[in-house]
């Protein structure tokens, strides 16, 4: 089954880009055909697959000024079946345009259509933001990662975003659903990351992902270098704790709960 999946979380610093480069390419090693679509205007993703901003032509804003499709847009990158619709500094202007248009929180959704059949997942990088362009997101998917990084205001910060896609599901997309949380920067020599691992375990049950990715010296240099980790360095922790949720998420057949 083809799945679009939201990459979200309201705070910034979570893990949401690394988790959307790592986490793809992971699957797309498996030989599954995967798309990334960077909304973020900070373009991490883009620059994180090695992909200057510089002299491309068509990106996510061209796709939502509807000039051009997401075919269009779409480019390869060094990672066999992983595709991306790279960001643009037109993103920084994006909303206050969207404001005016039709059906301005459906724009994604709509562009994606033509493409849904061909990947087996599109992971949207989504900025750290509840604008136009994470609700466009939010309406384009069937559910939601939320990577929380293993600190004091978790909590606090998932329940935002949980009353956060309440609100999505009754205005705007009735079946959108939390596929998992993700545990991330998890410091084993920390008694705060095991306290705040225990807490949402407790709270969210089995919404949470075994697998949780540790911090890591590699996931942090990748990035510098234009590739995701398990290109830099595949024997590191963080490739191999993406590489076992790639795995998680593939062999997962169980149904989970909604927020």
């Amino acid at each position: 089954m083809n799945k679009t999946l939201a990459i979200v979380n309201q705070k910034g610093g979570v893990g949401k880009t690394t988790t959307a480069i790592n986490l793809a390419a992971s699957i797309a090693l498996s030989g599954e055909k995967i798309l990334i679509i960077d909304a973020d205007p900070q373009g991490n993703s883009t620059s994180g697959l090695g992909i200057s901003r510089d002299g491309i032509d068509n990106t996510l804003y061209e796709v939502l000024s509807g000039t051009c499709g997401i075919s269009d847009a779409s480019m390869k990158t060094s990672v066999e079946h992983l595709m991306l619709v790279p960001s643009s500094l037109g993103l920084l202007g994006a909303e206050i345009e969207l404001v005016a248009r039709e059906e301005r929180e459906r724009i994604l959704a709509s562009a994606l259509a033509e493409v849904k059949n061909t990947y087996r997942y599109i992971f949207i990088d989504c900025p750290p933001s509840l604008g136009l362009l994470t609700l466009n997101a939010l309406v384009a998917a069937e559910s939601v990662i939320v990577p929380v990084q293993c600190e004091y205001y978790a909590l606090e910060g998932l329940g935002l975003l949980t009353r956060t896609l309440r609100l999505v599901r009754g205005a705007f997309n009735p079946g959108l659903d939390i596929e998992g949380i993700l545990l991330t920067m998890f410091d084993t020599r920390n008694s705060l990351s095991h306290q705040v691992s225990t807490e949402i375990k407790k709270h969210f049950g089995d919404k949470v992902y075994q697998t949780i990715i540790p911090r890591n010296v590699a996931l942090g240099e990748a990035p510098s270098h234009g590739k995701p980790v398990m290109l830099y360095d595949i024997r590191s922790s963080g490739a191999q704790s993406y590489l076992a949720l790639a795995k998680e998420i593939l062999n997962e057949n169980g149904v989970r709960q909604r927020a």
